[in-house]
C-alpha cells in the first residue's frame, strides 16, 4: 500500500506550467502558475468573500488576500513583488516606483503550521495593500512570489487587478441573436458610459475584455464599439460577443473525513493519508439541461469537522476522478478543469485512459472543501479547453460574465482599468 500511495503522490505532484512556454520571450505574458510541486491551494480573493475575484478598488478598505500552502512542512524565506501589466498581461513599460508606494520586494511574514492534519504543511498569507506596499495606479497586476530573495527561484505568479472606476457599464446576457445552428449560445451586449472620462478616439484608446466564469483562455478581446455616441460606446453585436452556453459545473463535497459528502462514493484512510473516491461521472453531451445552483467552477476551503481555523486545520485528500466513455478520445487530452486547477489545462490535471475499465482516471491532491469542476477536451496544440465536448452546451446555463474596460489615452503609457461589470445569465 505504501508503494501505491507513493506512486499516487508522484503523479499528483506535477508542477503547474505556463501555457505560454512555447511562445517567444517577446510574447511572454504572466499567467496564474505554480513552479514548485509542494505548493498547493493557491487562493486570491477580496477579504471576507472567498468566492470573489481578486479585484481591488482604489481607495477601498477591503484588501486582497493571497494564500497558499507549502507541503514541504519547512518554513521558507519567501518574498513577493508586484508588477504592473498591460491589458494582455505583458509587463508594462513603467517603473515600479511609478505604481508602487513603499518597498518593491517584501518578505512573507504571515504564516502558520498545520495542526492535527495527516498531511503537514505551512500556510502562507499575503494581504495587499499593507503597511509595506501600496498600489497607486489602476490596471492588471501580477503577484510574484520567490524564495531566498532570488527572483530566479520562482514559486508562483498570481494575477489580480486594481480598478479606478471612471466609466460605468450596463449590459445584459441573452440567448444569442444570430444562432442558426444549435441554439445553445449566449450573447453579451453592453454599453460603456464615459461622462467623466474624455475619450478622443474610442477605437484606439479603449480595450474591452469579456470573460465567462473567470476564464482568461476563452476571453473575447479587443472588441471595437459598434456605435459611438456622445459619452456612450455601444457593443451590441450579434456574433462577435457570443459564448457557448456550456453546462453547470459538477461538484463534490469533501468537507469532512467522517462520512461521504455529495457525489463522494467513499472516504478511506490508507495510512498515512485520506483518499476520497468520487462517484463515477457520466458524459453529459447531448443530454437535456438540468438546472441547479453551483459556484461557476470555484471552490471554498472549509471543514465540517471540529476545527477553529480552516487555513491550518483542514486536511488534504487524494481525490480520485473517473469518467467512463465508450472509447478513448484521440487528437487531444481530457482534463479535470476549474479553479481547483487554477483554470489551467496541462499535464498536472490530464486524465489517463484505463483500457481495462474503459474510463479516464485522475488523482488530485486537494484540501478539504466544497469543489466545482468540469471535464474538458484540449485538442493537440490548442491553448483553449473545450468543455462542450464532454459536458454539452445549453443557452439556459447560469453563467457569470466579467467585462473589463481599459483606457490608454493617446499620450498614455499604460493601460488603466477604468470600468468593470459582472453580468449573470439567468433565464
Amino acid at each position: 500500500m505504501r508503494i501505491i500511495i507513493y506512486i499516487i503522490v508522484i503523479n499528483c505532484c506535477v508542477i503547474f506550467t505556463l501555457n505560454s512556454q512555447a511562445q517567444n520571450e517577446s510574447e511572454y505574458h504572466y499567467q496564474n502558475a505554480v513552479f514548485k510541486e509542494e505548493i498547493r491551494t493557491v487562493k486570491a480573493f477580496r477579504e471576507g468573500y472567498e468566492l470573489s475575484d481578486p479585484i481591488y478598488e482604489s481607495g477601498s478598505d477591503v484588501n486582497l488576500i493571497f494564500k497558499f500552502d507549502d507541503l514541504s512542512n519547512e518554513t521558507k524565506n519567501y518574498y513577493y513583488t508586484i508588477l504592473h501589466c498591460d491589458a494582455d498581461w505583458n509587463e508594462s513599460y513603467i517603473l515600479q516606483n511609478e505604481y508602487l508606494d513603499g518597498f518593491f520586494d517584501n518578505p512573507v511574514t504571515d504564516y502558520a503550521p498545520s495542526f492535527n492534519t495527516t498531511m503537514t504543511y505551512i500556510n502562507y498569507l499575503i494581504r495587499v495593500p499593507n503597511d509595506d506596499v501600496r498600489i497607486t495606479k489602476s490596471g492588471n497586476y501580477v503577484l510574484v512570489v520567490y524564495e531566498d530573495q532570488d527572483k530566479d527561484k520562482l514559486v508562483l505568479t498570481r494575477r489580480f487587478q486594481v480598478l479606478e472606476p471612471k466609466v460605468s457599464v450596463a449590459g445584459i446576457v441573452k440567448r444569442a441573436t444570430f444562432d442558426p445552428f444549435k441554439g445553445d449560445n449566449q450573447e453579451v451586449d453592453f454599453t460603456i458610459y464615459h461622462e467623466n472620462l474624455p475619450i478622443l478616439n474610442p477605437r484606439e484608446e479603449v480595450k474591452v475584455v469579456i470573460m465567462k466564469n473567470g476564464r482568461w483562455d476563452t476571453a473575447i478581446r479587443d472588441l471595437k464599439p459598434l456605435f459611438i455616441k456622445e459619452h456612450e460606446l455601444d457593443y451590441n453585436y450579434d456574433k462577435e460577443n457570443v459564448f457557448p452556453g456550456g453546462n453547470e459545473y459538477r461538484y463534490f463535497d469533501i468537507r469532512t473525513r467522517k462520512y461521504t459528502g455529495e457525489n463522494v462514493a467513499s472516504i478511506n484512510f490508507f495510512r498515512p493519508y485520506y483518499h476520497a473516491t468520487l462517484m463515477a461521472d457520466e458524459l453529459r453531451a447531448n443530454k437535456k439541461y438540468f438546472p441547479y445552483k453551483e459556484m461557476n467552477g470555484k471552490y471554498v476551503v472549509e471543514s465540517q469537522d471540529r476545527v477553529d481555523d480552516y487555513d491550518t486545520e483542514c486536511d488534504y485528500f487524494f481525490v480520485h476522478f473517473t469518467l467512463p466513455l465508450e472509447a478513448q478520445l484521440v487528437g487531444g487530452s481530457v482534463n479535470v478543469f476549474g479553479a481547483l486547477t487554477s483554470w489551467n489545462a496541462n499535464k498536472s490535471n490530464e486524465m489517463t485512459w484505463n483500457y481495462e475499465t474503459a474510463s479516464y482516471e485522475l488523482t488530485l491532491l486537494l484540501k478539504q472543501g466544497y469543489y466545482n469542476y468540469q471535464y474538458v477536451y484540449v485538442p493537440e496544440g490548442s491553448k483553449k479547453a473545450d468543455a462542450t465536448v464532454l459536458e454539452g452546451s445549453h443557452y439556459e446555463t447560469e453563467n457569470e460574465y466579467q467585462i473589463f474596460v481599459y483606457y490608454k489615452g493617446i499620450s498614455g503609457r499604460y493601460d488603466q482599468l477604468v470600468g468593470y461589470k459582472q453580468l449573470k445569465a439567468d433565464f
